[in-house]
């Protein structure tokens, strides 16, 4: 039997996300220029910045190269990107191996088919609740948020809570 994944998240050290349809809503606003424009949550960006202070791993595997949302994301403390990548089992097992990680300390967020075979290589596949019904059936929690809309924060705060890192003490420097 299947253990919950609440039993799972004490064990997490890692979240690697995508970003359209989980950082973001997945819409693209498309300017006359043809620039790409995204929203990306800052509830979101709070979480991701927290725990990159309290020291946990975060990926980004991404099909996009939007090198604005790099921007945003770096801006967070996020280090380790993977963008325009369309078969992400392979970025996946780089970060992996580059790092040293175990399956059993990670938690990866998808939310459309190209994110499924990443799931299946991490103890905790999760996605947004808008995400497409393929991920849902194989996710072992479905946020009650949307993507773009706070799902990130959802997870990364249930784990750093479980872990005694989420500190409600937060500084500016969090923001």
């Amino acid at each position: 039997m299947k253990k919950n994944y609440k039993e799972y998240l004490k064990d997490i050290t890692t979240f690697v996300f995508d970003v359209d349809g989980v950082l973001t809503d997945g819409t693209v606003t498309i300017t006359t220029s043809g620039e790409l424009l995204r929203k990306m949550n800052v509830k979101d960006g709070l979480a991701l910045k927290t725990a990159v202070n309290k020291g946990y791993h975060i990926c980004i595997i991404t099909g996009g190269t939007n090198a604005g949302v790099k921007e945003r994301l770096q801006g967070l403390g996020i280090t380790t990107f993977y963008m325009g990548a369309h078969h992400k089992e392979e970025p996946m097992e780089e970060f992996m191996e580059v790092y040293g990680l175990k399956k059993e300390n990670i938690l990866y967020m998808g939310d459309d088919l190209p994110d499924i075979p990443p799931m299946k290589m991490v103890q905790l596949a999760t996605c947004p609740q808008d995400a497409v019904a393929e991920v849902k059936a194989i996710c072992d929690y479905v946020s009650h948020k949307n993507g773009g809309e706070g799902c990130a924060r959802d997870i990364i705060e249930q784990v750093l809570k479980v872990r005694g890192d989420w500190n409600l003490n937060f500084s500016a420097e969090n923001d």
